[in-house]
């Protein structure tokens, strides 16, 4: 039986949250293999005290399997699990992406110049953490998301020690600028903790770290696919080999609260997803980003 957490619903504009509540769910996370699969996952009992589940990384063509059996069903996200296949050679993944990508790519790496630090060890993990936390605290990952890389040094060593963990820092004369630290599930390396000084951005330190992990993994050989996640992001759009599309299901026991909750949450997404729509109109991408993140 899956435990029930306390899990916020966000109302979000973007990286921004306006206001959340809490419900206890269910989680059932799918893993990219799982995706990549297809299949409808089977849902463990219900506990007692869930008010519901939470299905992430749902094929988006197994969503109608689990709607309509007695439950309030909510699309929460709909989005693309992006990954790279790192059995192609960095060769074929290179020419697979578009010839923008590949330009922009080599472009962004030689203004941006830096040196490229790769860890692994129980005692690189020592050296990498320290620094890594201290960029994290001045990311919008970690200010807006509460997604900053974990104070847990003697975690991050353990996952070290059984080889299932790699991390990166982009040095800029000697300072750290980007981070990027991927724990493994099974041969499967997942994109779970990055970000960069924001003082940096204009010149794409993540994409330049990004690319110099990539060419890392693909020569070290250790494991089949690197991860992107859930959500989208124009960086995982170009740098991946293959995609799922796939939804995050909320589903609900039938109470007034939870379908009150069901409603606003699909107006107010309702509302986020037209005024996206005008500011693509207006061509005022760029000051949205800005607003979003603060």
């Amino acid at each position: 039986m899956s435990a029930a957490q306390a899990v916020a619903l966000r109302f979000m504009v973007g990286a921004r949250t306006l206001a959340s509540v809490r419900r206890r769910l269910a989680r059932v996370p799918l893993t990219l293999a799982e995706a990549r699969a297809g299949d409808c996952p089977a849902l463990p009992p219900l506990p007692a005290e869930a008010e519901g589940y939470l299905v992430t990384s749902l094929p988006e063509a197994q969503c109608k399997a689990l709607l309509g059996g007695g439950m309030l069903g909510f699309v929460r996200q709909r989005y693309t699990r992006f990954y790279v296949d790192l059995s192609l050679g960095v060769d074929a993944w290179f020419a697979g992406l578009s010839a923008n990508t590949r330009q922009g790519l080599k472009r962004k790496a030689k203004r941006l110049g830096g040196e490229v630090r790769c860890y692994r060890t129980p005692a690189e993990m020592a050296v990498f953490h320290p620094l890594a936390r201290a960029l994290s605290a001045r990311t919008y990952q970690e200010r807006l998301l509460a997604a900053g890389l974990p104070e847990d040094l003697t975690a991050l060593q353990r996952l070290a020690a059984a080889d299932a963990v790699r991390a990166w820092l982009l040095l800029l004369a000697g300072r750290p600028i980007a981070y990027l630290c991927c724990p493994a599930v099974g041969d499967t390396l997942v994109y779970a903790h990055v970000g960069h000084d924001p003082a940096f951005a204009a010149m794409s330190p993540g994409a330049v770290l990004q690319l110099a992990a990539l060419r890392d993994l693909f020569a070290e050989g250790r494991f089949a696919s690197f991860d992107f996640t859930e959500g989208e992001g124009q960086h995982k759009r170009q740098m991946a080999s293959g995609g799922v599309a796939c939804v995050d299901l909320l589903l609900l026991r039938r109470t007034m609260a939870n379908r009150a909750l069901v409603a606003a949450l699909a107006g107010f997404d309702g509302s986020v997803a037209l005024a996206k729509r005008a500011v693509r109109r207006l061509g005022a991408e760029g000051i949205g980003k800005r607003l979003r993140r603060g």
